[in-house]
């Protein structure tokens, strides 16, 4: 197959490689882009894909949340333009968008939409002759622009959920914190999110270890064996090499084991330990134009 230029470009906006080993790569797994990633990363030509940013979208990424922070709200609404995105008009139908995912008690969790899904068939709650899918196409067309609501999220909770939102409008992050409630809580749910939005080390996938999907490890797994392999070790060392390998790798991608982004002395499981009861249940992180 014909390698074209936007599949070299994608490859090396998520690996950080060269336009000629991205080329080399596609070429030699017959186009697949994951297969690509993976071949780079165990050359050591790429030492991690890149989690977050991958794409350039424009919009907005709007949160609420109620006052005793038990009910809150994330939604990514695109546009093509950044002139568009920072309309005051933008803006007010993105946060009207968000309030009307708050009183969609069908949802709790985390809804890709795209331009077909249940969510967009609701009625508006702002205007019950309209439907979710229609006001964001009454959109498309005033702006002249491919308007789409790309992503929610809505989290109910019986503890509290932190919130964070960057000021640009182009990361924000959830967090449910349990077994605490009060300013307390919300005060450690609020850094929490602050620190997943952040992304460093790196954006977190999970919030502990038994969380993170067992293809992923296997995957991470599979390209560390092949690395140690390389060294020529014997296998009892390469066993050795590639364990101590996937430990790395559940602290840089586990919430808990993550050093705070404030102080890099504690961890996020040690902060959390200090707010009496409180443990995390569960985040969601939106970047514009992420994936």
């Amino acid at each position: 197959m014909s390698i074209t230029a936007k599949d070299v470009a994608a490859l090396r906006a998520r690996t950080g490689a060269g336009i000629g080993d991205c080329k080399k790569a596609l070429e030699e797994t017959g186009g697949d882009i994951e297969k690509a990633v993976d071949q780079l990363r165990t050359k050591g030509i790429a030492k991690a894909e890149k989690r977050a940013g991958r794409a350039a979208s424009e919009g907005q990424i709007i949160t609420w949340v109620s006052d005793d922070a038990t009910l809150a709200v994330m939604i990514e609404l695109n546009s093509e333009t950044d002139f568009v995105s920072r309309n005051d008009e933008f803006v007010a139908l993105a946060t009207m968008v968000a309030r009307h995912i708050a009183e969609d008690t069908s949802l709790d969790g985390v809804a890709e939409l795209g331009t077909d899904h249940a969510l967009l068939n609701k009625h508006w709650h702002h205007d019950k002759a309209l439907t979710l899918g229609e006001v964001v196409k009454a959109a498309a067309a005033k702006t002249g622009e491919n308007v789409q609501l790309r992503r929610v999220a809505r989290y109910a909770t019986s503890g509290t959920i932190g919130v964070y939102r960057h000021h640009n409008g182009k990361v924000a992050v959830l967090v449910d914190v349990q077994g605490a409630s009060g300013e307390a809580a919300k005060a450690l749910g609020g850094t929490v999110a602050e620190h997943v939005a952040a992304g460093v080390p790196t954006v977190a996938i999970a919030v502990q270890k038994t969380d993170v999907p067992a293809e992923l490890v296997e995957r991470e797994k599979a390209i560390f064996v092949e690395q140690a392999k390389a060294s020529g070790k014997p296998d009892n060392i390469v066993e050795k090499m590639v364990s101590g390998r996937i430990d790395k790798f559940y602290a840089e991608v586990t919430l808990v084991q993550q050093p705070w982004v404030r102080d890099d002395s504690k961890t996020i499981g040690q902060l959390v330990q200090e707010t009496a009861g409180a443990e995390l249940k569960r985040f969601v992180r939106f970047q514009m134009g992420e994936g």
